[in-house]
């Protein structure tokens, strides 16, 4: 039977502001990584595709241990740092080298429509997830499928994401290539994103969900509740 946990104030507050940071870096890497396109069996797509999922991770175990409140939370914590750093990031590291500091001092559309596209989607795709998980989980409470939940939000949330940041993002881009392969990149980075759910998101979850409940356990009473 899994658990929720009634952390205090203060160690909700730290678990919390953990999450955020750990959005922040994935966010970061992929909006660095989706400037890197790669062919897969033929087809275009970017980087960035094995790394943003791990957000929809983080969040389905924020919302699964400590509440649908405290996700969103992290959610709104982390939208604004992430379109800042997002942007002076892949400014100084634009096309996988450093561009040096003297680039921040003009305006880089194009890495701007990235960092906006992601702020956007990101906004907007994981409040989709959180809502979707939390319904079905409630739903589903007490049975053996909870993998239903984090499947079923994270096909969703990506859903959404990988269309908003994309068409945001890449339309009409001063980027010939992008210009011409978002689409396509856009349905590849979303199959992608499927398969990594279903070979290595869903178990990765289960083994982070039953380490994270056991280390947040220690300093916390534990009411069991239905899954």
């Amino acid at each position: 039977m899994l658990l929720t946990l009634n952390l205090s104030a203060a160690r909700q507050r730290a678990t919390v502001a953990a999450l955020a940071v750990l959005h922040i870096a994935i966010i970061i890497a992929s909006n660095y990584l989706v400037q890197l396109p790669m062919t897969l069996f033929g087809l275009h797509t970017t980087w960035g595709a094995f790394s943003f999922p791990l957000v929809y991770v983080a969040t389905d175990l924020t919302a699964r241990v400590l509440g649908a409140g405290p996700a969103r939370r992290v959610v709104r914590w982390v939208m604004l740092p992430a379109l800042v750093l997002s942007y002076v990031i892949s400014v100084l590291f634009h096309d996988g080298a450093f561009a040096g500091w003297t680039a921040l001092g003009g305006f880089d559309v194009f890495v701007f429509r990235i960092a906006l596209g992601s702020f956007i989607a990101y906004a907007v795709g994981q409040m989709l997830d959180i809502f979707v998980f939390s319904r079905l989980r409630a739903t589903l409470a007490g049975g053996r499928h909870w993998w239903l939940a984090p499947a079923a939000s994270s096909v969703l949330g990506n859903l959404v994401d990988s269309v908003l940041f994309f068409s945001i993002a890449f339309y009409a881009s001063s980027d010939p290539f992008m210009a011409a392969h978002w689409v396509e990149i856009a349905m590849v980075d979303y199959v992608v994103k499927l398969v990594m759910a279903v070979l290595g998101i869903l178990p990765l979850y289960g083994l982070l969900l039953a380490a994270l409940q056991r280390w947040l356990a220690r300093g916390a009473a534990a009411q069991p509740v239905a899954a």
